[in-house]
């Protein structure tokens, strides 16, 4: 597919570039990819200061969109700048590029972690971790609730999905009944539509996601017929993406329910150990679903479900760009995603609260959750949190 094609104002800007070029410079952001959204401002730095394959509004709408469709930030943002100068060609080669580091380490560390799990060392690292996961997924939660909580019934949606969720319905319910509960209790503001100037005619890429979606769903005909439990496997990820909305912390409310609670495929304590997995490798918490996969299903469960959880998407992604300034202008869609992001605050306090339910909590697992909540609110690197808590759990837990 042909580059999309840019207003008068950008003569001066570079040849797009060549998609092996693409893939090359996200698969070498995506060594470095830690801190999640925190990525975003890298990636702007190479993609409109450093290449100038972007201009910077045409970023900063890119991030808008990414910031309110599925899926995780970083990686979809990867994948804007990739539409933007190559096409859906583009698209899928930053995509790729971005999240294949963090796909191949998560999925090393799952192998290992299949072998090693029982050994006193890794015992002692993980009890002290999964209290640092704890904190972790507090902190997503009070940030969550700092843009997101605003006016009363922001509140009150909130309070509404915690209560639900705490009384076993399905998140996915929970989230609808929050975008429809928004319509009813925030009021429609008129705004003045937002022009963009000097930003490139994306093309509109239905065909293509159409076509995308029906290989996929060979896919999923292929699984069902050859091996049910992956093709569940496949359909609950897909499921998951498709509902995260506000980033990849979005899903861990999600996969707690059905892989823990519904399923029962993993107890809670191990998806704590797979979340933990998920913030020493680069990318996305989501990577967490491969991690998932390779427990459920070895090697070819790990791709099923990696594949599952990007896919949605990256799909929407594509179809959507081209029409955001609609979106964006449009009251209705802003009520209902604002509701959906309230919903979010709630299910991610009461993960919180049932994370922090299955641990045995003494002085010492307690002292590390407060540490690292603190560092975190200071705005500490995730990874660097992530390390210290190992160094320190060998230390003080008994093996």
């Amino acid at each position: 597919m042909s580059a999309p094609h840019y207003q008068t104002g950008s003569e001066n800007r570079p040849a797009p570039p060549a998609i092996s070029h693409l893939f090359l410079s996200f698969l070498r952001l995506g060594l470095t990819a830690f801190g999640g959204p925190a990525m975003v401002a890298y990636i702007r730095q190479m993609a409109v200061t450093q290449k100038r394959w972007l201009e910077a509004g045409a970023f900063d709408d890119g991030v808008a969109l990414c910031q309110v469709i599925p899926g995780a930030t970083a990686m979809q943002t990867a994948a804007y700048v990739g539409l933007h100068s190559r096409g859906v060609g583009g698209a899928a080669a930053s995509y790729v590029g971005f999240g294949l580091p963090a796909f191949a380490l998560m999925m090393a560390l799952s192998a290992l972690y299949q072998r090693a799990h029982e050994l006193p060392a890794v015992v002692s690292a993980f009890s002290g971790l999964q209290a640092i996961m704890v904190a972790l997924v507090a902190n997503a939660t009070v940030s969550f609730a700092q843009t997101s909580l605003k006016r009363w019934p922001h509140f009150l949606i909130a309070a509404l999905a915690a209560a639900l969720f705490g009384w076993k319905m399905n998140p996915v319910l929970v989230i609808v009944l929050a975008g429809l509960l928004a319509l009813v209790l925030i009021p429609a503001v008129s705004a003045a539509p937002r022009s963009a100037p000097n930003r490139p005619h994306l093309p509109h890429n239905l065909k293509t996601v159409a076509l995308i979606g029906a290989v996929a769903a060979f896919g999923f005909l292929g699984l069902w017929l050859a091996q049910r439990q992956l093709f569940e496997l496949a359909a609950l990820m897909f499921r998951i993406d498709l509902f995260a909305f506000g980033g990849g912390f979005s899903s861990v409310p999600l996969m707690f329910h059905e892989i823990v609670e519904v399923r029962h495929w993993l107890d809670a304590p191990t998806l704590l150990n797979g979340i933990v997995l998920g913030q020493v490798t680069p990318g996305p918490i989501v990577i967490t679903a491969t991690f998932i996969g390779y427990l459920l299903a070895g090697m070819l469960g790990g791709v099923v479900a990696s594949v599952a959880v990007f896919l949605p998407s990256f799909l929407v992604l594509i179809a959507v760009a081209p029409y955001f300034d609609r979106l964006r202008n449009s009251s209705l869609f802003n009520r209902i995603i604002g509701g959906v992001l309230c919903s979010f605050v709630g299910l991610l306090l009461t993960v919180t609260i049932r994370f922090g339910q299955n641990l045995t909590w003494d002085w010492r697992h307690l002292l590390l959750a407060v540490a690292a909540f603190a560092a975190l609110r200071f705005k500490a690197n995730i990874l660097w949190v992530v390390l210290a808590g190992t160094a320190f759990s060998l230390l003080v837990f008994p093996r």
